[in-house]
C-alpha cells in the first residue's frame, strides 16, 4: 500500500510540475505560455510577408506542440486577439460580443511587425529539440518588453492560478523608460473594452479591483451603456439584465443590443422610471459591476513566482540592457568575422598565394600551402587561419 501511494504522490508531482510550468502559467520572460509560444515560432518560421490560413499555422504548430489541433486553434484566435503580435483577417469573434470565431480553415493570420521588433532574434535565441526531435523550438524568447503586462494572462494550475489583467503598451513602454531613467512611476491596466475601475484594492495587480460599466443617463427615459466592465461581453451583461428583470430587482421595457467594434446596450424604461432611479439598480444586481481578484503569478527561472507589475516593468527595463548588449555583441562578432574573410581574400589575390597550390595534389598540402602563404601577413590579420577560411 505504501508503494503505491508513493507511486501515486511522484505522479500527482510531476502531473502538476507539468500543468504549473508547461500549460498554465506565462514565463516572464517572454509573458507566453508553451502553446502560444509555439505558435508564434511557427508564424516566424513561415512568414513571408503574407496571410497564411489559420488551419495551415495550427498544422505546422502541431510539429512543435503535441496535442490537438482544436487546442492550438483556440489558443491563436485568443491570441490573436489580444492584439499585439498577430495579424489577423477574417472573423476571428468579438470580444464585445462574445461571438466566437470562424473555423480555422476560414480565417487567416500572419506574424505583426512588432512581434519581430520587440520579440524575435534567433541570433541570441536558446533553441532545443522539439518533442520528437525533428526540429528546433525556443526555450524563450528574449522580449525587449514585458509581454506578460502588455496582453494579460489567466490561467489554473494545479494549487494556483494567475490572473493578470492587460496594459495600455504605450504606458508599459514609458514606463520602462522611466525605469532606466531613475524616475518613478506609476501604472494601472487599460482594456479594450473599455469600462471603469476602482484600482483603490489593486495592490499592484495582486489584490482586487471593482470595475463598472460606463453608463450614459443623459436622457431620463432611457439608458445607454457605451463601455463594458472588465471581462464582461454583451451577452452576458444582457443575460444579467434580464435575469434583474425577472427576479424583480429593476423596471425596465425593453433593452436592445447594437454592439459592434464598440458597446452599445439601449435600456428602456417604462412610464414613471427614470435612468437616475435604475442606474443604482444595474450595478447592485448586474453584471454592469463586478469585483475580479488578481494575482501575478509567473514562472521565474523554472519556479511559479508572485510578482508586482512595478517588480516586473523593473525586471524587464534591467533585462532590455542586457539583451540590447547581446544583440551589440552579435552584431561586431559578425561584422569581425566578415572583416577578416575580406581582409584573407584580399591577400589571397592581390600576394597571389594561389600560386603556391598549383601544384599541390592532396587538400593536406593544399590547406598548409594556403596557411603557410597568409605567415608573412599575419599582423593584418584579425585572427589566425583556421581550416575553414581555407574551405571558404
Amino acid at each position: 500500500m505504501a508503494f503505491v501511494k508513493n507511486i501515486f504522490d511522484k505522479n500527482f508531482i510531476e502531473y502538476a510540475s507539468y500543468v504549473i510550468r508547461s500549460r498554465a502559467i506565462p514565463d516572464l520572460e517572454d509573458g507566453l505560455k508553451p502553446v502560444q509560444r509555439r505558435i508564434m515560432h511557427t508564424l516566424f518560421q513561415i512568414d513571408d510577408g503574407r496571410m497564411h490560413k489559420v488551419a495551415g499555422v495550427v498544422g505546422d504548430c502541431m510539429k512543435y506542440h503535441p496535442h490537438g489541433d482544436s487546442s492550438i486553434g483556440a489558443a491563436l484566435v485568443v491570441l490573436a486577439n489580444k492584439g499585439i503580435f498577430i495579424e489577423k483577417q477574417g472573423n476571428f469573434g468579438n470580444i464585445f460580443t462574445g461571438d466566437g470565431a470562424s473555423a480555422s480553415r476560414y480565417i487567416e493570420c500572419c506574424v505583426h511587425p512588432l512581434a519581430k521588433k520587440f520579440l524575435y532574434n534567433p541570433n541570441i535565441t536558446e533553441y532545443i529539440p522539439s518533442y520528437d526531435g525533428r526540429n528546433k523550438e525556443p526555450v524563450v524568447f528574449r522580449a525587449k518588453i514585458p509581454v506578460v503586462l502588455i496582453g494579460g494572462a489567466e490561467g489554473i494550475a494545479v494549487g494556483m492560478s494567475t490572473k493578470i489583467l492587460p496594459y495600455n503598451l504605450k504606458e508599459v513602454i514609458e514606463a520602462e523608460i522611466k525605469t532606466l531613467k531613475g524616475e518613478p512611476f506609476e501604472i494601472f491596466p487599460d482594456v479594450p473594452t473599455g469600462g471603469l475601475i476602482d484600482v483603490s484594492n489593486y495592490d499592484d495587480g495582486n489584490g482586487k479591483i471593482i470595475t463598472r460599466a460606463k453608463i450614459d443617463t443623459s436622457d431620463e427615459k432611457r439608458i445607454v451603456i457605451t463601455e463594458l466592465p472588465v471581462d464582461t461581453n454583451s451577452k452576458e451583461l444582457l443575460d444579467s439584465i434580464d435575469n434583474a428583470y425577472k427576479n424583480g430587482k429593476i423596471k425596465i421595457s425593453s433593452v436592445e443590443d447594437f454592439t459592434t467594434d464598440h458597446c452599445e446596450i439601449e435600456i428602456k424604461l417604462p412610464r414613471g422610471v427614470y435612468a437616475k432611479d435604475i442606474e443604482k439598480a444595474l450595478y447592485a444586481y448586474t453584471s454592469c459591476e463586478k469585483s475580479i481578484s488578481c494575482q501575478m503569478l509567473v514562472i521565474k527561472d523554472n519556479m511559479p513566482v508572485t510578482m508586482t507589475a512595478t517588480e516586473i516593468i523593473k525586471y524587464y527595463a534591467q533585462k532590455l540592457t542586457g539583451i540590447i548588449k547581446d544583440e551589440l555583441e552579435y552584431e561586431r562578432n559578425s561584422l569581425t568575422e566578415e572583416l577578416h574573410l575580406r581582409t584573407l581574400e584580399r591577400i589571397f589575390i592581390e600576394e597571389r598565394i594561389y600560386k603556391s597550390i598549383e601544384q599541390m595534389k592532396t587538400a593536406e598540402t593544399v590547406k598548409k600551402a594556403v596557411k603557410d602563404g597568409f605567415i608573412p601577413f599575419k599582423a593584418e590579420l584579425i585572427r589566425s587561419v583556421t581550416d575553414d577560411d581555407v574551405e571558404q
